[in-house]
């Protein structure tokens, strides 16, 4: 993990096989992005039954 200058948030994925990778990167600069998910993620299940849910239910459910 990188905290620097502006990136408030890296993922990588990473694909390696013996000799070789791919790297696959996301640097968030800004809070409000990680916001905005989770207000729409808070928005999708309000009122919904408790249960068990998913990342994937919500985005799979997203208005498009």
């Amino acid at each position: 993990m990188t905290r620097a200058a502006d990136i408030v948030g890296e993922h990588t994925v990473l694909f390696a096989t013996a000799g070789e990778r791919i790297e696959l990167t996301h640097r968030a600069t800004d809070r409000s992005i990680f916001a905005r998910g989770a207000a729409a993620a808070a928005g999708w299940i309000a009122g919904r039954p408790p249960g068990r849910y998913t990342l994937q239910d919500v985005i799979a459910n997203a208005p498009a």
